[in-house]
């Protein structure tokens, strides 16, 4: 800028960083005029998760994912449950040194399927994600968004060109809340979903968390399943998940089951095929057949304990269910070879 300060085009936040100075993510830094990202080879966060934990109900379920985070986040959630990484600069955590190839090698090593950039915001460090997720589709290896949506048409596509499977944090869907509980707005996100639905092959869930007084009224509920059926369709699926009171909203109590029964419901109610609870024990987490209403993928938390799907179809009816369940054999080989020679980052 004529200024001197350097603008960041990654997210809507469009900060303009000075000298010395981080965007609001604490991961961006403007460091003698060059825009320095701080994370990238540095996760903070390493674990062996299952897939429906990221929660991805409709994506190879029953298999683990290596899921890894940094520092730092770009929107300001007062009810944050990663906030000691999330509201953390780079040099505030512990981490490792583990350039992209290591990372994949790390995945392969642990026979790990898929990959997921998780726990903080992978949006802020998306050049990491980039080289990450380069080498990962080289070697067969799936890569896994978990995100608040909150970015740039300009940096979307760079980002999301070797993702495979994305979770989309819708937290709301009132200006207001976004606003007030979140520090960023709603419509950049509605944004960032539909171009995943018309613009790109990434198969996406949404997540929905339910805080009491704050965003579950039924008539929140019924416009935001009026949306995505509108704009997105009715076979994406939507977890309702609840809420338990952390970092700068304790002042709310724990989501009622009922809440989430509720919200369940009307959105079956209004024609979405798949719709979930999240963070209770119930029967809200299991998938089942819009053809038939037979439980075809029963689970227990985050643990799948039967199975009837058969080639991504209902074994009792035939009805094909919407996601994304088999990798072609050709894939499994590659992905149990290890690394080829060309994935290089």
């Amino acid at each position: 800028m004529a200024d001197g300060r350097l603008h960041c085009y990654l997210c809507p936040r469009h900060c303009h960083i000075g000298e010395g100075q981080h965007g609001f993510c604490f991961i961006r830094k403007n460091e003698r005029g060059r825009l320095l990202q701080l994370g990238y080879g540095r996760p903070a966060a390493l674990a062996m998760d299952p897939i429906e934990k990221k929660p991805l109900n409709h994506f190879f379920p029953g298999t683990q994912v290596l899921s890894m985070g940094t520092a730092g986040c770009n929107m300001g959630c007062f009810f944050c449950q990663n906030w000691d990484i999330s509201k953390a600069k780079a040099d505030q955590v512990r981490s490792v040194d583990l350039p992209p190839r290591q990372v994949v090698e790390l995945a392969l090593q642990q026979r790990a399927p898929h990959l997921a950039f998780t726990y903080n915001e992978p949006t802020i460090w998306g050049e990491y994600v980039i080289d990450i997720a380069r080498v990962a589709r080289a070697a067969g290896v799936n890569t896994v968004m978990v995100s608040n949506g909150y970015i740039t048409r300009e940096a979307f596509f760079d980002i999301y060109r070797y993702i495979d499977a994305a979770n989309i944090d819708l937290k709301a869907f009132t200006e207001k809340f976004y606003a007030k509980v979140t520090l960023t707005h709603l419509q950049p996100v509605l944004d960032t979903l539909r171009w995943l639905r018309h613009e790109t092959s990434v198969w996406f869930e949404i997540t929905n968390l339910v805080i009491p007084t704050l965003n579950d009224d039924d008539s929140e509920f019924k416009e935001l399943c009026d949306w995505v059926l509108d704009n997105l369709g009715d076979d994406v699926p939507l977890h309702f998940t609840a809420f338990h009171p952390d970092f700068k909203l304790q002042d709310k109590p724990g989501t009622p089951p009922e809440t989430l029964h509720r919200a369940r419901r009307l959105a079956m109610q209004m024609g979405l095929k798949y719709v979930y609870e999240g963070n209770i024990f119930s029967d809200g987490g299991n998938t089942i057949c819009p053809g038939c209403g037979h439980t075809i993928i029963r689970r227990s938390w985050h643990s799948v304990t039967a199975n009837k799907l058969k080639d991504g179809c209902c074994s009792h009816c035939g009805t094909r269910i919407a996601g994304v369940f088999t990798k072609p054999e050709a894939e499994e080989r590659r992905l149990w070879s290890g690394l080829p020679a060309e994935a290089t980052a």
